[in-house]
């Protein structure tokens, strides 16, 4: 047997630390790319559902009197800096290094070393990434905890994740098949857990508190669709049900990453539909909060996502009493009924937003049924205590 294999079968028989008695443990979150959204800086153009969701769990555990730390790239950040009680870790930038190279330096090495320095109890990391495999044979060397939390329904079926390279893919694998625990956003993530890698899973839905001074949904308000543009969030069906329904105001936010072949196609697109679709306003990347404030204008919510985990969109929406419209299921349901619109093609879609848009009784009773199922389902403080009995470290060991 190897030497860095005897090491590792090693640790996982001995002991592992546990913090003083009636201490909470210390967690540490795995989040790259997170900085953006919980600094709140409008000048870095990165924002996603799993950013947003870290955001609110880990300064929400830090009230709790948790020790929390955050791994981060170097957004030009300092080295070390606390946001809401989340002491931030700076590593890499996020192209530094000779491609190819820089896959082991800087960063696996700067990760590595990040880990090994923070020296938590418990590490948390979200989304499909090579840092999955990174986590878990790191916490396997040293007697700690990981978890791994999905963020998409693609996340649990292997070739399918969100990943460029195949390498990745085949990294990542490993990693959730080594990880201690496993956090699923709904019950397809779980199945899919289940099938494809033998483990069960734990269902914890994502969580939102909507910021200071938001309003409530405005009944003359727009169709709001915003998203990071990319295949999977099919922007061209908003461009189709736009045209299709003329009489109602439509917003876009959100723009693709810049670089590539596919986002040149995805920009060349949306600004002919700014020239061709009157009643479509296309506002293009704007940060967090600034689409923060868009939904406090908004009458209806549209997602024409081909798949997602949960879209922080419809917890946007949901939690200000405005309804939405999607070609998903997440599962949400209330006394038996989806809690919101699901249109099965582009036709059913447009029925369905031209009756939220026109008929106020039928929005009414859609914007009270959204409201009551958040407060229940997705509150802050119901997604923390599911968090807290996760990332608490076991008695004895894990």
């Amino acid at each position: 047997m190897p030497p860095e294999a005897r090491a590792a079968t090693a640790a996982l028989a001995r002991p592992r630390p546990q913090p003083a008695s009636g201490a909470k443990p210390h967690v540490c979150f795995v989040a790259p790319t997170t900085w953006p959204v919980l600094s709140g800086d409008p000048s870095i153009r990165v924002v996603g559902g799993a950013e947003v969701q870290q955001s609110m769990i880990a300064p929400g555990l830090a009230k709790r009197g948790w020790r929390v730390s955050m791994i981060s790239l170097d957004y030009g950040q300092p080295e070390r800096v606390e946001v809401k009680g989340v002491t931030v870790h700076r590593i890499h930038k996020p192209d530094e290094g000779i491609p190819v190279l820089r896959f082991v330096h800087p960063r696996l090495t700067s990760m590595w070393r990040a880990l090994k320095r923070i020296d938590a109890d418990v590490y948390y990391q979200r989304t499909t990434a090579v840092e999955t495999a990174y986590m878990a044979q790191y916490c396997r060397m040293h007697g700690k905890r990981s978890v791994f939390a999905g963020a998409s329904d693609v996340d649990f079926v292997p070739g399918e994740e969100d990943i460029r390279f195949r390498r990745d893919r085949r990294i990542f694998q490993w990693g959730l098949a080594r990880v201690d625990e496993v956090v699923v956003q709904n019950e397809v993530q779980r199945a899919a857990l289940r099938e494809h890698y033998g483990r069960d899973g734990i269902l914890i839905p994502s969580c939102y508190a909507p910021p200071e001074g938001a309003r409530r949904a405005d009944p003359a308000g727009y169709v709001l669709w915003t998203a990071r543009v990319g295949p999977s969030k099919r922007c061209e069906i908003l461009f189709e049900l736009a045209r299709r329904l003329p009489r109602h105001r439509f917003v876009m936010i959100g723009g693709p990453d810049p670089g590539g072949e596919r986002e040149a196609e995805y920009l060349r697109a949306m600004e002919e539909a700014k020239r061709s679709i009157p009643n479509l306003e296309v506002r293009g990347f704007v940060p967090f909060a600034e689409a923060e404030r868009a939904f406090d204008g908004a009458r209806l919510v549209l997602n024409t996502s081909a798949y997602e985990g949960f879209p922080n969109t419809f917890l946007q929406a949901w939690s200000r009493g405005i309804p939405t419209v999607g070609f998903i299921d997440t599962g949400s349901r209330r006394a038996g009924e989806p809690v919101y619109d699901i249109a099965s093609d582009v036709e059913d879609g447009a029925a369905r937003i031209d009756r939220l848009m026109s008929d106020d009784v039928y929005w009414h009773r859609a914007s009270q049924r959204a409201a009551a199922h958040f407060a229940e389902c997705h509150s802050i403080d119901a997604v923390l205590d599911a968090y807290e009995r996760v990332l608490t470290v076991p008695a004895g060991g894990a």
